[in-house]
């Protein structure tokens, strides 16, 4: 099945801070699609955020990932077969060529990648988390996802001094039975 158009808004995120929503079309009439919130970590190895800089938004805009999405990135994966989800995302890495995704914008690559995976999702008619597990995972059963609580945020989440940026808890994939007691 292959890719016939990739496209991208600008939306609010849940903070009111400009982010994108990106749809990727398939051949059949499937579509997938992602917005990804904007960033707050500012640490040396964040991927960078790509942000107008201009007057639109105080400069936090993303028109200029936008474009990016509609034109550099709908170029190159356009046709591509979306049963190859490694594919366009390597491909899309390969595009940008940095190690801080900051010629395209890490906002605009995880919008594309994330809006392609559910894509692929629709395509087959099966939950996200499922068909990202048969993808990747193929010799693992498939397990509904578990719940992940975030407790305390801490570093640039917070206002605060910890370092560590979430403290979360994540239950186990099962209970021992010897921990279960029968009335």
């Amino acid at each position: 099945m292959k890719i016939i158009s990739v496209r991208a808004i600008e939306i609010l995120d849940s903070r009111g801070n400009p982010t994108l929503k990106t749809f990727v079309t398939l051949d059949d009439g499937s579509v997938g699609t992602a917005s990804v919130p904007s960033g707050a970590s500012t640490g040396t190895h964040e991927a960078l955020e790509m942000r107008d800089n201009n007057d639109h938004f105080l400069g936090t805009g993303v028109q200029h990932a936008v474009q990016n999405v509609q034109t550099i990135i709908n170029s190159e994966i356009t046709g591509m077969d979306i049963n190859h989800l490694d594919k366009i995302d390597k491909h899309i890495l390969e595009i940008d060529g940095t190690d801080n995704k900051s010629i395209l914008g890490a906002n605009a690559i995880l919008s594309v990648s994330l809006a392609c995976a559910r894509a692929f999702s629709a395509y087959h008619k099966t939950p996200l988390w499922d068909a990202l597990n048969e993808y990747y995972f193929d010799t693992q059963q498939t397990h509904f996802p578990r719940l992940m609580v975030n407790i305390i945020n801490g570093g640039a989440h917070a206002n605060w001094n910890l370092d560590i940026q979430e403290c979360m808890i994540v239950p186990k994939d099962s209970i021992p039975s010897t921990s279960i007691e029968v009335a």
